[in-house]
Order: C-alpha cells, then sequence, then structure tokens
C-alpha cells in the first residue's frame, strides 16, 4: 500500500509540474502550462503559466473552490496581462463555492474559465476581477490566427498565440451551468414606483462597464444574482456542436450566434436576478445590456431582468432569443416584484429598450415586460417578434396586480414606443399592453401588426383586458394603430385611447382586413373601440394627487374593415366627460351590423359632440335597440352623421340621432338606395327613428338623398362593324325550297339605309294559308270580358284564319308548336 501510495504521488507531482499536493487539494494543475499552484488550506494561489503577448494560459486537472476558500490568479510574474485563459481538463465538475480573483497585474484582466464537464456556482461563489469573466463548458476556445486551446484535446503540448479570442468551440452535448444563491433583496412600494435595489447576499458581480458571461448546456440560475453594472451580462445555453462568436466590444464581449444553430434552456427560479445599469458617480457609454439565447428562457417566482440607470447616459438594451418560447410566470412571494423585465430612467438617462425574439411569449400570474421613466429621463422602448404573444391573468396575491407590457413615463419625457409583431396576439383575464403617462411627458406610441388579435375578459376585482394609451397627466396620449386580420373584442375586452386630466386622448387606427367582432361585456365594461377623456376614480385621483379637471379633448377613431359587427352592447365610440370636445369616428366598411344594443356614438358632457362618418359598401343593418348617436349635454352642440350606403335598415327600436340639450341639434345627412324600417321623426319614439332634435335649442337638419339606379348601368356596348348576316342564319327544315322571309316593317323598308320611310302603311299579309288549317274543325268560342288583364300563353286559329292569343284558363284548343314534321312534303 505505502508502495503504490508512492508511485501515485510520484505520478501526480510530474503532472501537476512538480509540486506534490495533499489529497484534498482542489485546484490542481495538469502539467501542461507550467501552472504553479501554491496552497493554503482553502486558498489557492495560481502562478505563472504561459505567457503570450497580453494572454495568459492555465491548464487544470481540477479546478475547484471549496466555501470560503479563494482561487487567486496572481499576475506577479506576469504583471502586463490583460486576458487570462484556463482550462480544466481532469474529467471533473468545478464547485465555485468561494472567491475567484485577479492579484498584482497592471491592466485589469480578463478571465476565460473552460470546464466541458460543469460547472457550478454556489451560494458563497463571488467574483473580484479587473475584467471580464466567462465560465463556459465549452470544448475549446479558438483565436484569430486559427490556433484553438482545446480542454478536450490535451495530449500534446498546446500551441498558444498573442491574438484575440474569436469563439467558444462546443460540444455534441454541451454539459450545464449552474448558479445557486439566496435571491435578490429587491422592494418596492408599488409596482409604479421604482424598485429599491438592496445587496444581494450572495451574487456574482464584475467591476463596472465589464462582461459577464455564462456559456454552455442548460443554465439553471435558482436564487442567483448575476451583476455588471454599465456592463453587460450575457448567457448562451447550446445543445451540439456549434462556434459562440466573442466580438470584443468597450464593455468586454458581446457574444454571436450562427444560423442554424441547436439550442438548450434558461430557467430563472426563486427570486434569481440579472442586473446592469448605470451609476450615477460613474461614467460609461450606456447603461449596460442583458443577452439571452437559447431554446427556452423560463423567468418565475419573482426572477427579474433588471436596468437600473441612475446616471446621465444612453440606456442599453435587453435582448432575449428563444428558438421555442419565453414564458414569464408570477411574482415574489409578497407579489412586490414581478417575474420579468423592467427597465427605469431615474436621471437623464434614458431606460433600457426591451427586445424580445421566439415563436411563442407567454407571460401570465402578474409577471411583467416593462419600461418606465421617473425624474428627468424617458423610457426605453419594447419590442416583440413572436409568432404567438400570450398576455393573461393577474397575480391572486393582488389582483389589481395584472399582467402587462407596459412603457410608463412619471417625467417630462415621453413614454417609451411599444410594438409587436405576431401571428395571433391573445390579451385576456383583465391583462393590459399599454403606454401611459403620468406627468407632462407624453406616452409612447403603440403600434400592432397581428394577423389575428383577441382582447378577452377580466379579472376578479373588475379590471378588464385593454390594448391602450393612457395619459393621467399634462402629457398627451399618442397614437395607438393596430393592423390585423381578424380583431376580436369580447367579454368586456377594449382598446382605447384615453384622458383622465389635461392631456388630449390620442388617435386610434384600426386596420383589419378580414373582419371585426366586438362582443358582450365583463362585470365593469362593455367590449369597446373607443376614445375617451373620463373622471378617474377617487382612488386613482388620490394616488397620483390629480385635480378635478378634466378638460382634455377625446382623439379620432379610425376603423377599416370588410365586416364589421357589433352586439350584446358593444360599442365604437369617442366619449368625453368633461368641458373639451367628442372626437370623431371614421368607419369604412363594406357590411357593418349592429345587433342587441349595439352602438356607434359620440358623445360629451358639455363640449361639442363629435361627429360619426360611415362608408358601406354593402348595406348597413340594426336591430334590437342599437343605436347610432352623435349627442350633446349641457350647451355642447350635437355632433353629425354622414353616412354613406346603398342599403341602410333599421328594425326593433333602432335609431339614428343627433341631439343636444341646449346646444344646437347635429346634422344627419344620408346617401342610400334605399332605406328599411327607419323614418324621420322629431323626436325619439318607441319606432325607428332618424332625429337632430335639441331640447332647448335649435334643432338639427336631417337629409336624406335616395340615389338611383344608373340607367347605363350593365349596359354592353354594340360593336361598331355589322356582321354578315349570311354566316348567323342556321339551318332550316330540309325542304325549304319556296321559303321566303318578309319584313315589311312600320310601313315596309326603304331601299337602302340611307332612305327615309315616308308612308304610314299598315301591315297586310296577303298569303292564302288554307293549306296550313287543320283538318279537323275548330269550335269558336267567345269568352266573357275578364275584369283584369291576363297574360296570354298561347295562340289559336280562328274560322277566318287569323291568329287569336289565348290565356291558360281558356278552354280553348291551343295551337300545338309547330316542328319541321308538321310542314306538307308538297311544298
Amino acid at each position: 500500500m505505502k508502495v503504490t501510495s508512492l508511485y501515485l504521488g510520484l505520478i501526480s507531482g510530474i503532472l501537476t509540474g512538480g509540486m506534490i499536493f495533499p489529497a484534498n487539494a482542489q485546484v490542481t494543475p495538469d502539467g501542461t502550462t507550467n501552472t504553479i499552484v501554491n496552497s493554503s488550506g482553502n486558498n489557492f494561489n495560481i502562478l505563472n503559466g504561459i505567457e503570450k503577448g497580453n494572454n495568459l494560459f492555465h491548464s487544470f486537472s481540477n479546478f475547484s473552490v471549496p466555501t470560503g476558500g479563494s482561487a487567486s490568479f496572481d499576475l506577479t510574474n506576469t504583471p502586463n496581462i490583460t486576458t487570462i485563459f484556463s482550462r480544466v481538463t481532469g474529467g471533473n465538475v468545478s464547485n465555485i463555492d468561494g472567491l475567484i480573483q485577479t492579484l498584482n497585474g497592471n491592466y485589469p484582466a480578463s478571465l476565460f474559465l473552460m470546464n466541458p464537464n460543469g460547472i457550478i456556482f454556489g451560494q458563497n461563489a463571488k467574483l473580484n476581477i479587473g475584467g471580464s469573466f466567462v465560465g463556459t463548458t465549452a470544448n475549446s476556445i479558438k483565436f484569430a490566427d486559427g490556433i484553438e486551446f482545446s480542454a478536450t484535446n490535451t495530449n500534446a503540448t498546446p500551441l498558444l498565440t498573442m491574438s484575440v479570442p474569436i469563439g467558444l468551440q462546443m460540444g455534441n452535448n454541451p454539459t450545464p451551468i449552474k448558479v445557486q444563491g439566496t435571491g435578490h433583496a429587491l422592494t418596492t412600494v408599488s409596482t409604479l414606483a421604482p424598485i429599491t435595489q438592496n445587496p444581494s447576499a450572495s451574487e456574482l458581480r464584475v467591476k463596472p462597464g465589464k462582461t459577464l458571461a455564462l456559456v454552455g448546456g442548460n443554465l439553471n440560475l435558482t436564487e442567483a444574482t448575476l451583476n455588471a453594472p454599465q456592463g453587460r451580462v450575457e448567457l448562451g445555453s447550446l445543445s451540439g456542436v456549434g462556434i459562440v462568436n466573442l466580438n470584443p466590444i468597450f464593455e468586454g464581449y458581446q457574444l454571436g450566434y450562427e444560423t442554424g444553430q441547436s439550442f438548450a434552456d434558461i430557467n430563472l427560479t426563486q427570486q434569481s436576478l440579472l442586473t446592469v445599469g448605470a451609476l450615477a458617480s460613474l461614467g460609461a457609454l450606456n447603461a449596460g445590456s442583458v443577452q439571452l439565447q437559447a431554446r427556452h428562457i423560463q423567468l418565475s417566482d419573482g426572477s427579474i431582468i433588471f436596468s437600473k440607470n441612475l446616471g446621465n447616459v444612453a440606456g442599453g438594451k435587453i435582448f432575449l432569443q428563444a428558438s421555442e418560447g419565453i414564458d414569464i410566470v408570477g411574482t415574489t412571494a409578497n407579489a412586490q416584484v414581478r417575474s420579468g423585465i423592467r427597465s427605469e430612467g431615474l436621471n437623464t438617462g434614458i431606460g433600457s429598450s426591451i427586445h424580445l425574439i421566439t415563436p411563442h411569449l407567454t407571460l401570465s400570474q402578474g409577471a411583467g415586460v416593462n419600461t418606465n421613466a421617473f425624474g428627468l429621463a424617458a423610457s426605453g422602448n419594447i419590442q416583440i417578434d413572436a409568432e404567438t404573444v400570450e398576455v393573461s391573468g393577474f397575480t391572486p396575491l393582488i389582483p389589481n396586480g395584472v399582467t402587462s407590457v407596459t412603457t410608463s413615463s412619471r417625467s417630462t419625457q415621453s413614454a417609451g414606443n411599444l410594438s409587436i409583431n405576431s401571428n395571433n396576439l391573445l390579451v385576456s383575464g383583465g391583462a393590459a399592453i399599454s403606454s401611459v403617462t403620468f406627468a407632462a411627458g407624453s406616452t409612447g406610441q403603440i403600434n400592432i401588426r397581428s394577423k389575428n388579435t383577441t382582447v378577452t375578459g377580466d379579472n376578479s376585482v373588475g379590471l378588464y383586458s385593454n390594448i391602450s394609451v393612457v395619459t393621467f397627466g399634462t402629457g398627451n396620449a399618442q397614437t395607438l394603430t393596430l393592423d390585423t386580420n381578424r380583431l376580436q373584442l369580447l367579454n368586456g375586452g377594449a382598446i382605447a385611447t384615453t384622458s383622465f386630466l389635461i392631456g388630449e386622448a390620442g388617435n386610434l387606427n384600426i386596420n383589419a382586413t378580414e373582419s371585426i367582432l366586438i362582443d358582450g361585456n365583463s362585470q365593469a365594461n362593455n367590449s369597446s373601440i373607443n376614445s375617451a377623456v373620463l373622471f378617474s376614480p377617487v382612488l386613482i385621483q388620490q394616488l397620483f394627487n390629480l385635480p378635478n379637471i378634466l378638460s382634455a379633448n377625446a382623439g379620432t377613431v379610425n376603423v377599416t374593415t370588410p365586416t364589421l359587427t357589433l352586439s350584446n352592447g358593444s360599442a365604437i365610440s369617442v366619449t368625453n366627460e368633461g368641458t373639451g370636445d367628442g372626437g370623431n369616428i371614421n368607419i369604412t366598411a363594406d357590411n357593418i351590423q349592429l345587433k342587441k344594443q349595439g352602438l356607434i356614438q359620440a358623445q360629451t358632457a358639455s363640449g361639442n359632440g363629435g361627429d360619426i362618418n360611415l362608408q358601406v359598401g354593402n348595406f348597413l343593418l340594426m336591430r334590437d335597440r342599437s343605436n347610432i348617436t352623435a349627442t350633446a349635454n349641457g350647451t355642447g352642440n350635437g355632433g353629425n352623421v354622414n353616412i354613406n350606403a346603398p342599403v341602410i335598415t333599421g328594425l326593433e327600436n333602432s335609431d339614428i340621432i343627433a341631439n343636444a340639450v341646449q346646444g344646437r341639434g347635429g346634422n344627419i345627412k344620408i346617401a342610400t338606395q334605399g332605406i328599411i324600417g327607419l323614418e324621420y321623426r322629431p323626436q325619439i319614439t318607441l319606432e325607428n327613428d332618424i332625429t337632430a332634435s335639441s331640447q332647448f335649442g335649435i334643432s338639427g337638419t336631417v337629409q336624406v338623398n335616395n340615389i338611383g339606379v344608373d340607367p347605363n348601368s350593365g349596359l354592353v356596348e354594340l360593336p361598331a362593324n355589322l356582321a354578315d348576316p349570311s354566316q348567323k342564319v342556321a339551318a332550316g327544315c330540309a325542304d325549304t325550297s319556296g321559303s321566303s322571309f318578309v319584313a315589311t316593317g312600320r310601313g315596309g323598308i326603304p331601299q337602302n339605309p340611307s332612305q327615309d320611310v315616308r308612308k304610314d302603311r299598315t301591315w297586310s299579309d296577303t298569303r292564302n294559308l288554307n293549306a296550313y288549317r287543320q283538318n279537323k274543325p275548330v269550335t269558336a268560342f267567345i269568352s266573357k270580358s275578364p275584369t283584369t288583364t291576363i297574360q296570354a300563353t298561347g295562340w289559336r286559329r280562328n274560322a277566318q284564319g287569323k291568329v287569336e292569343l289565348v290565356a291558360d284558363n281558356s278552354s280553348t284548343q291551343v295551337q300545338t308548336s309547330l316542328t319541321c314534321a308538321a310542314v306538307p312534303k308538297n311544298l
């Protein structure tokens, strides 16, 4: 046993460059790079290696840092190093539960730790290095001159280089990387307030302006914190062979991925945190960026990607791309922090933008993707590119904590723009997609392109699902644009631009190439497309210290679609409850159906009513108490209603109204080929009315223009050249000798086309028709003169050989139809 132990110890000494380590040594060199490791308990001091220019190479058979221990890359003998490349070749997982640091260098040195067998960072793992950190389970690191530093092919002495690294070569089945911590310590007083970023008890952190990157197979972060202030956090998860490009930038490295690569999964659970952001006291190019690349990305249990810009630099970018899906679910246990992605601007620097690319994006149970502006900053933009986007529900702990995708401003600067490109968009269970302002800054614009768009339902406290642009302050709401094939607003779902104070309500443009269905209601809202100026609830007034002033104007609603259906109390409307004017409604459609109290409405409390303009290609149908109204209360004038439709039908107490109270009634102009059911009346009745009255002022006018049918419609232009008649006569009976056709017309025909017809001669048939008479005697029958004219359906010859027309109810024998067989052969 002693001889065997001594022999193994000698072998180990050779492999470790002449040093003999105790059996519990965790950081051991493999003898290929002249690496020296001096240990003191659980602390390991790493020296020498192979120096090539500014690059330093280390190779280990094992590399693990025990709890409370440290691994220090000491650059005393190599002080000009800027990048350290270290590989682990012994086949064991690297367990890091202590400190990794760099010492005694002249420059901030970056560190690559590569172990194809896996890396685990424990709760006590920490980084204290001057440059960037890249932890990877790749097989090798590739350099610009073609040299490869491999952790799987170590038979020969490695050829090393002074050139820059350009990529990480992943193997067939990259092993996972795990990060375990104690969870973030973020707090906030509400979802509308900035998040307080308290230090996490455990975190992996790099110096400001540097990159923290993990690249391997599945990446599992549990209660983990990764922090790169003013720098970059890069997570890449791959499931097969491929190269991850290393693109050098000011902050360290930006990772790039090849087309066709296969990816694995990234999971952030139990209050995990990826954070960047600018500090007020430090200069930087931007507030930091985050990039995640995987097959499937999940954030749950209050896990968050967070950028907080406390400086005056530009915002960075948070970019997530998943080849299969991104799921963002839930909140922290106390519901203070949403799972999701959040950026904040708190000084003069804009908040970071957010960009998500995936086939399927799902947000649920109170999760959020949000950019927020406080102080003097503007908030960042949000862009989502996904085949399917589902935003649903709320956190069960706080029902008003609805799932949301929002940009917002609480400053003099604007909220960011929000854009979504998808095939299917679903907003349900009280969730919201919105841009909001609470101060002097405007909202952002919302631009959505989706083949199928559905907004439906509410939550337990009555908050309804919506896509909206909203101002609670003096800033204006911007335009909301939706381009879709099919739009459904169901069970209280709404698309809206709204003002609750002085800022103008924005315009709303909807273009649906196939159809729009608006149907039903929730417990607190009817399904609708609307632009409105509304008094805010008392709770909102108290929350944002809003004055009881409402003077904004409503925006304009533009809708274009082949088929528009409104039913069960749903509406397209512009509304103003304050002193401002109502907006306008412009609808262009082939067919419009209003059923079961469907409503197209422009109304104001005291300002002038808005106008309604309908351009209908086929028909407008109103049934069961459905209305088209442009009304004004107080001293405001009623709005105008302009309808152009071939057919307009109003049934079951449906009305077209442009009324006022003290002001002038609006004007109604209708251009149509026919109105069914509707009639002009000076006041509203239980019938189908058209009225433009004023209760105490001057009534408006009603003008209906019935447009007739164009007499030239459908006529075919005749050819200018005359056809040869000899080629147009069909073959007649077999025996046509002696047959002739004579057309005398009224007074005969002239000798040539230019000759006038000068005489008015009656037609006289002088031929002898006895040969054509039937042999059977014909009995004459004279019927009584009918009281009404009856259409003739047959004919006969009387005794004198003359032709008479007879009707079906005549008992007289009708002449049978003649055929060629009836012609005598001797003719």
